[in-house]
């Protein structure tokens, strides 16, 4: 080209070979990178390429813009782009190149001649940002020839271990701003200090996110051009070096989230020029008066939460110096409000949250500050009734959880905060409908009134103008009328909590247009008819919980088949019906179908599948035998089958379930042996691991404060980053039933991933107790009560070192009782009533607990634990048809008492069917109070049914209650 009408031809052909690197370390839309960027001298200039500028005056490039430049997309067996090294002499010919981004794109080294050499001629680089690749501080040398570089970003790369920034930093003289933040360096404080100290112009320096630990030590303080200073998200210890006052140019300090600690009031009340100062999440300790601040007349942003530091009230007049934008005080043992805030009037944000505060809302603070967009009260003590401002106000961001607030919410609400994007009320005391009004909140994304007193029906206004709404809880209320009507418009929801209230009548089609639902949370309520074929239809949906309604018929055919569910919970209802070859969750992690009517066999792609962790089909009329298609690659922790009708043996492959914690197969018709492989199962044989599937179970959305960049604005960028984080809500954890200790207990949580159990009583299973069972050394309950068990209980049973509950009562074991038992510190329920069983019981550790509760039922058993004497008792035991002739006694009154009991009930339903169908005044009284009630006379009918079919077929008594009143 000729004189500056385009850019230089050795620029253009240099910039034609960078596109052609890039293009080779490419796989993907390769023709799609730099299109612009055209091999035509004629008709293509440079200068107007994409990513590219010229000077104005010489057309020659100084500045390139190749950030996220390589296009790579991930195969299947790739864990991450590859990374390889950058040719730094591409780029020798932009001798005017000012500015170079290379983030973002996976390369791991740089090659070509180190020192002087390395960069070529670029003499008047003064920005490169290397950000967001994976090099290591083997570059450091290739950067000692750009010795006009004011700006350095190394920021998310793999500085880590030991960083020697003194090997090619040295000659940046003129370097202004440095960014090691994200590198996860291991380094001591003083020994990187010391590599930056000839760093004498350095004003914006940003080392967070690292392991840099030690104390801030006085080389830091050598830094006095500093303006900028970020070390949050590290490990650094002891206290602040008072050197620190040397920085008078300081206006951004963060040493959040380290372990600093001590007093810091001296030395911060002395950086007068400070404007953002974030000390929160260390531990520093002792009374803090915000009158210490009187200096800091430029701050703008105070954060101080979450030490151990008591926030107090001035006890004289003063007026502040400062106005802030943003104040976070949260966790610091506030008792009041204090005072200074009476005379701030330009706040943005105010989080007050976890703290001490008494008394009414605070008003006046909305009143104050009419630009405030963000106000966090959680956790507090205080209480009365919600009132706002008289005017209008922009508040974004509202959280008062946790308090102890009353009354009605003001009927005027969506009026005076129109603009509100979330609103957190949950866990208090509000009660009486929600306003009107509040439909007015037409840009409302977050809304939980969760854990209150609130009633009524949902307003038509609310369910048509918040059509804007992400996540919903209104769970735990009073809540009524019926779900989903017509006219509903939340079209935009992705979380849906209505469990816990009053909800009655059929399930509407109103939410079906909500494509993007992903929870859906109805459980706990009165809802009846069948499940809508809709709600299969929901194709996002991963979360659906419909537990202990009044459900009925079948499961639709669409939610038999979708694709997404990772949790389904409909137990607890009257739904029916077999488990067809077309019911095929492939992707369900969690099933809970319990209590119910389902019958027939089970589904053989449950137990063939490998995402299942949790199958729960107690208490259904399940029958045949339990499916020998189990996968090895299973990763089911929890099945519980019992309370059906299943029959067969106990298949081996149930031994393939390695990573099983809990099996409860009893009251059904087992029969057969104990399969002594159960030592496969590896949860019950060594310690658990920790086990995490939080993400797997309902979780909320809880605002967090906007990063505190939108409130200041600083070269660095300090603070958080993005506005939502999602909140695991340990509220909606589902909950596992297991009996053991004689109880029906429910576990959930950390709980349920410490527990291991086995149930196989009630059944009728034979033969002796296999030893290897005694190897379970991880098991805390095992239960083979009531079935037809011989032979002696194993002396390998001392090596369930965790064992809590231990039950073989009701069987035909014979022997002595292992005196190595005692071994067994955690045993705190033992059962061997009803057995064979002969000898001295145990009376060492444990076992001195006990009594002869614990023993009742085996004659030849002595010793002071039962008040027997063991002198002259015979050693042989006694003979078995004498000890069962005993035994079946009082089974025989019991089936004549649960005969007499279902005779008097069926005559009782008769009578009052009968005054019911003659008077039809009691008959219209009684039509109301059936459809509160209904659930629990079919449940009392059935279980009286239930008494008559199993005590006709002489069934253990014990067992049928069990079954029949769960």
């Amino acid at each position: 080209m000729h004189g500056y009408e385009s850019c230089l031809e050795k620029e253009r052909i240099a910039l034609l070979e960078i596109k052609a690197f890039f293009q080779s370390v490419s796989n993907w839309d390769v023709d799609d990178i730099l299109t612009s960027w055209i091999d035509d001298p004629t008709s293509s200039d440079c200068c107007s390429w994409e990513q590219v500028k010229c000077s104005a005056i010489t057309r020659r490039v100084i500045e390139l813009t190749h950030d996220y430049t390589r296009q790579w997309t991930l195969r299947i067996l790739d864990d991450e782009a590859p990374r390889l090294n950058l040719n730094v002499s591409l780029f020798s010919p932009l001798e005017e190149l000012q500015n170079l981004d290379l983030s973002s794109n996976s390369f791991e080294g740089l090659h070509g001649n180190k020192g002087s050499d390395s960069f070529g001629s670029l003499k008047k680089l003064e920005i490169l940002n290397l950000g967001d690749n994976y090099f290591n501080d083997s570059i450091l040398p290739y950067l000692a020839s750009l010795t006009s570089l004011k700006t350095l970003i190394l920021n998310e790369n793999s500085m880590e271990k030991v960083f020697r920034p003194n090997q090619g930093l040295g000659n940046l003289t003129k370097l202004e701003m440095l960014d090691l933040s994200e590198n996860s360096i291991i380094a001591n404080d003083s020994l990187l200090i010391q590599g930056l100290a000839d760093l004498k112009n350095l004003k914006f320096l940003d080392l967070s996110n690292n392991g840099i630990s030690g104390s801030l030590t006085s080389g830091l303080c050598d830094l006095k051009n500093l303006v900028e200073l970020d070390l949050s998200w590290n490990n650094f210890d002891g206290h602040i070096t008072h050197c620190l006052n040397n920085l008078t140019s300081l206006k951004v300090l963060d040493l959040s989230f380290n372990r600093l600690s001590g007093n810091f009031s001296s030395v911060i009340a002395n950086l007068t020029s400070l404007e953002y100062l974030s000390l929160s999440d260390n531990i520093f300790e002792g009374s803090f008066s915000p009158s210490l601040l009187a200096n800091l007349s430029k701050l703008q942003v105070l954060n101080l939460s979450n030490n151990l530091i008591q926030v107090q009230n001035e006890s004289f007049p003063w007026l502040p110096t400062f106005q802030l934008k943003a104040l976070y005080l949260s966790n610091c043992s506030i008792l009041a409000i204090p005072n200074f805030l009476l005379y701030q009037y330009n706040l943005r944000l105010i989080d007050l949250s976890h703290n001490k505060l008494v008394g009414n809302f605070p008003a006046w603070l909305l009143e104050n500050n009419t630009k405030l967009e963000a106000l966090y009260l959680k956790n507090n003590s205080l209480s009365g009734n919600l009132q706002l401002p008289k005017f209008k106000h922009n508040l974004l961001l509202l959280d008062v959880s946790n308090n102890r607030f009353s009354g009605e919410l003001p009927s005027n609400m969506g009026k005076i905060l129109p603009k509100l994007l979330s609103m957190n009320m949950s866990e208090n005391s509000f009660e009486g409908n929600i306003p009107s009004s509040m439909g007015e909140m037409q840009k409302l994304i977050f809304l939980d009134l969760s854990g209150n007193n609130f009633s009524g029906e949902l307003p038509t206004q609310f369910l048509t103008g918040c059509f804007s709404l992400f996540m919903l809880s209104l769970s735990n209320n009073k809540f009524q009328g019926t779900i989903f009507p017509k006219f509903m418009n939340l079209t935009n929801l992705q979380s849906l909590y209505l469990d816990s209230n009053n909800f009655s009548g059929k399930i509407g089609d109103g939410l079906s247009k909500a494509k993007s639902l992903g929870v859906l949370d109805i459980a706990n309520n009165m809802l009846s008819g069948h499940i809508p074929d809709w709600i299969g239809n929901l194709s996002d949906l991963n979360i659906l919980l419909m537990s202990n309604n009044v459900l009925e018929g079948n499961i639709p055919v669409q939610l038999n088949k979708h694709r997404n569910l990772q949790i389904l919970d409909i137990s607890k209802n009257r739904l029916l019906g077999s488990m067809t070859s077309s019911f095929n969750l492939s992707s369900a992690r969690h099933l809970y179908l319990h209590n119910n009517q389902f019958n027939g066999t089970i589904s053989s792609a449950l137990l063939r599948s490998s995402q299942l962790i949790t199958l729960d089909l107690s208490y259904n009329n399940f029958c045949g035998s339990i499916p020998h298609w189990i996968n090895e690659f299973s990763s089911l922790r929890i099945l519980l089958l019992r309370g059906n009708n299943f029959q067969g043996r106990l298949p081996k492959q149930l031994c393939q379930l390695i990573e099983l914690s809990i099996m409860d197969l009893a009251d059904n018709k087992l029969h057969g042996s104990i399969p002594g492989c159960f030592t496969n199962i590896s949860l019950w044989r060594r310690p658990m691991q920790e086990y995490n599937d939080s993400q797997f179970y309902p979780w909320k959305y809880d605002p967090k404060p906007a990063y505190y960049g939108s409130y200041y604005d600083s070269t660095l960028n300090v603070g958080w980053w993005g506005w939502w984080t999602p909140v695991f809500s340990p509220s909606g954890q589902q909950q596992i039933g297991f009996m053991t200790k004689y109880r029906y207990e429910s576990y959930q949580g950390t709980i349920l991933n410490s527990m291991t159990g086995l149930d196989l009583s009630c059944n009728e299973l034979t033969g002796d107790i296999p030893p290897e069972i005694g190897n379970l050394q991880e098991l805390r309950a095992l239960n083979f009560s009531h079935n037809f068990l011989s032979g002696s209980i194993p002396r390998s049973f001392s090596n369930l070192k965790m064992i809590e509950s231990l039950d073989i009562s009701d069987n035909h074991l014979n022997g002595q009782i292992p005196s190595q038992l005692t071994e067994l510190n955690f045993l705190s329920n033992f059962n061997v009533s009803n057995n064979n069983l002969s000898g001295p019981t145990p009376n060492a550790g444990q076992f001195a607990n006990f009594d002869e509760r614990n023993y009742r039922g085996n004659p030849g058993l002595c010793g002071p634990t039962i008040n027997k004497n063991c002198t002259g008792v015979l050693d042989s035991p006694t003979t078995e048809s004498s000890n069962r002739a005993e035994e079946d006694q009082p089974a025989v009154d019991m089936v004549s008492f649960y005969w007499s009991f279902a005779a008097s009930y069926v005559i009782l339903m008769l009578g009052l069917f009968s005054i019911l169908w003659i008077n039809s005044y009691w008959r219209r009284i009684s039509e109301n109070l059936l459809s509160g009630s209904m659930g629990s006379s079919l449940d009392f009918a059935s279980a009286a049914s239930l008494l008559v079919e199993k005590c006709s077929q002489g069934d253990n008594s014990k067992c049928i209650v069990q079954k029949a009143f769960h």
